[in-house]
C-alpha cells in the first residue's frame, strides 16, 4: 500500500503585517537533527524580496517614531505574555528543530522573556539629559532619538532568543526592523511573529525575511537601513562589518569564541565539576560561551582530570524531548561531520583520547546527529583543537604550571568572547578579571552569561564594533545622540 506523505512546508515571509511566500525555487530543507525528519523547507529569498521587507520598514517609521513610548512598550508587554502562555510549545518546537534538551529551551525562552521586560523599560532608558547656564542665558540638552529601520541576522544555536537581544529593544526606542534567521532553524522565528501578528503589531515595525547572502547583502546595501545586528562566525562576522562601514551602516558583530577555563588547585572541585559539564556539554557545546579548553593548574591536574572524565562518562545523551536527557544531537549532520574532523585532527596531532565520544549509538534514533562527550589530554596551545573554534562537544585539556602561564596561554588565542577562573582566593580572582582579555568574565562560574540588563560582551576576534546586544549597550547602537543648544531672546 502507498502512503501519501503531506507535502512539506515551505515557511514564508512576514512583511508589512502580512504573510508573504516567497518566489524563489531555491529551498533548503528544515531538518530535526535527532530523528533526521525533514520539518520545512526554508526559501532563500532574493534581493528584490529584501527591498519589499525594507520599504514595509520604512514606510511604518514615521509613524512608529511618533507613537509615544508608554504606547510602544505595551505591544512588547502583550508579546512578553503571549510567549509565556504558549511557553511549552514554544520550547518543544524549538527543541524540535535545533536538539538542545527541553530544559535548555525553556531557558532561552526565560532569557527571550527578560530580553523583552528590559527593553520595555525604554521610558526611562531613552531619557537624554540636559545642562543649564552652559553660557549666559544658554542651555543645553541631550536627546536619543531612533535612526529608521535595522535589522538582525541570527544563528542556529539559539534562534529563538538571540534576536530577542536586539529587535525589542530597536522597536521600543522608536526603530522599525527586520529579523534573518538561519536559514537552517527559522521555525522558531516563524511561531513568534504568528504570535506577533496575532498580537496586532503596526504593519510593517517589525518583519520577517528568510535567505541567505543575497538577502543580507541587499539588506547591508540599501540606503534605507541604519544599522545590522549579527551573531555568527568570525569569518563571515569580519565581512559584515568591513561592508557594513562601507555602506556606513552601524554594526554590532559577535562573531566565533575560544573560552578557556582555568581551575586553580584550591578550586573546590565537588562544585567545580557540575559546572564544567554544564559548560563543555550544555546545549551540546554549540554556545558561543561553551568551555573549549581547560586549563589545569599546578597540582590540581590529576584529580582534576580524573573528575571530569567520569563525570562526562555520565552525561545521558539522546533526543532533547526525552526525560533524563542531558545532552542533545548536533544541530546538523554538517555540524556534526565538523565537529568529528576536529576530533580526527586532535589525535593525528598527538592529543590522547580520554573519552571519545565517536560512533555513539542512541537507541531509536540511527538517523540523529549524535557525538557523546569528548575529552582530549596532553594538549599544547598550538595544536588545531587548542586553536579553532569547535563548536561542539568537545573539551582539550592543557596543564599549566601557573596562573601566569595560564593567562599568557589565553592571550595567545585570537579570541576573546569568555573565560572563567575556579578558585577559593580573592586575589586570583580579581587579578583574572583585571588581566583577562575576554568580554565576559565568570568567577567559579562555568556559562558566563549576562543578563539582559548587561551587555553581552566580547573582546578581540569574538566582537567588531562598539555597543553590544542587550541593555543600555543596546539602547545607545538604537539611538542617536541629538544636542540642542538653546538660547531665548
Amino acid at each position: 500500500m502507498v502512503v501519501n506523505k503531506m507535502p512539506v512546508e515551505v515557511v514564508k515571509n512576514y512583511i508589512n503585517g502580512r504573510w508573504v511566500e516567497s518566489k524563489t525555487k531555491d529551498l533548503r530543507e528544515v531538518v530535526n537533527p535527532a530523528t533526521g525528519e525533514v520539518l520545512a523547507k526554508t526559501p532563500m529569498c532574493t534581493a528584490e524580496e529584501a527591498k519589499e521587507a525594507i520599504a514595509a520598514a520604512k514606510a511604518a517609521f514615521p509613524r512608529w517614531r511618533t507613537t509615544p513610548p508608554q504606547t510602544r512598550i505595551r505591544y512588547l508587554y502583550r508579546f512578553r505574555d503571549a510567549v509565556q502562555e504558549h511557553f511549552e510549545d514554544l520550547a518543544k518546537q524549538l527543541t524540535t528543530e535545533q536538539g538542545k534538551c527541553l530544559d535548555e529551551a525553556r531557558g532561552e525562552y526565560i532569557r527571550t522573556t527578560e530580553n523583552l521586560e528590559c527593553a520595555a523599560s525604554i521610558p526611562s532608558l531613552q531619557m537624554g539629559y540636559n545642562s543649564e547656564d552652559i553660557a549666559a542665558g544658554i542651555d543645553e540638552m541631550v536627546i536619543k532619538q531612533p535612526l529608521g529601520v535595522f535589522f538582525c541576522v541570527t544563528p542556529f544555536n539559539f534562534p529563538g532568543m538571540v534576536p530577542s537581544w536586539f529587535w525589542p529593544y530597536a522597536v521600543a526606542c522608536g526603530n522599525t526592523f527586520i529579523v534573518k534567521p538561519s536559514e537552517q532553524v527559522p521555525l522558531s522565528q516563524v511561531r513568534q511573529f504568528e504570535l506577533i501578528h496575532e498580537l496586532g503589531f503596526p504593519k510593517g515595525v517589525l518583519n520577517l525575511i528568510h535567505g541567505g547572502a543575497d538577502v543580507v547583502n541587499a539588506l547591508l546595501e540599501s540606503p534605507d537601513t541604519a544599522g545590522i545586528s549579527f551573531v555568527g562566525s568570525t569569518r563571515v562576522g569580519k565581512l559584515l562589518y568591513r561592508k557594513a562601514g562601507e555602506c556606513g551602516k552601524r554594526a554590532q558583530i559577535q562573531g566565533g569564541a575560544k573560552n578557556f577555563l582555568t581551575v586553580m588547585p584550591d578550586a573546590d572541585l565537588e562544585r567545580t565539576v557540575p559546572a564544567l559539564m554544564t559548560s563543555f556539554y550544555g546545549c551540546t557545546g554549540q554556545r558561543c560561551l561553551s568551555g573549549a579548553v581547560l586549563l589545569a593548574v599546578g597540582d590540581v591536574y590529576e584529580p582534576l582530570k580524573k573528575a571530569v572524565v567520569e563525570a562526562a562518562k555520565q552525561v545521558v545523551v539522546g533526543n532533547g524531548l526525552e526525560e533524563g536527557v542531558q545532552m542533545g544531537p548536533l544541530a546538523s549532520k554538517t555540524g556534526m561531520e565538523r565537529v568529528l574532523g576536529y576530533i580526527d585532527t586532535g589525535v593525528k596531532e598527538g592529543a590522547k583520547l580520554l573519552v571519545d565520544g565517536r560512533g555513539i549509538k542512541v537507541p531509536n534514533y540511527p538517523k540523529g546527529c549524535f557525538i557523546g562527550p569528548t575529552i582530549f589530554d596532553k594538549v599544547t596551545p598550538t595544536m588545531t583543537i587548542a586553536r579553532e573554534e569547535i563548536f561542539g562537544p568537545v573539551m582539550a585539556i592543557i596543564h599549566v604550571k601557573t596562573l601566569d602561564e595560564a593567562i599568557d596561554v589565553i592571550h595567545a588565542n585570537p579570541y576573546g568572547n569568555a573565560s572563567s577562573v575556579f578558585t577559593t582566593s580573592g586575589k586570583v580572582a580579581r587579578e583574572y578579571q583585571y588581566r583577562v582579555r575576554a568580554g565576559n568574565i565568570g568567577i567559579n562560574v562555568g556559562i558566563v552569561a549576562p543578563i539582559a540588563t548587561f551587555p553581552f560582551s566580547g573582546m578581540k576576534d569574538s566582537f567588531f564594533g562598539d555597543l553590544h546586544g542587550q541593555g543600555r549597550d543596546a539602547v545607545n547602537f538604537f539611538t542617536e545622540s541629538k544636542v540642542v543648544i538653546t538660547r531665548w531672546f
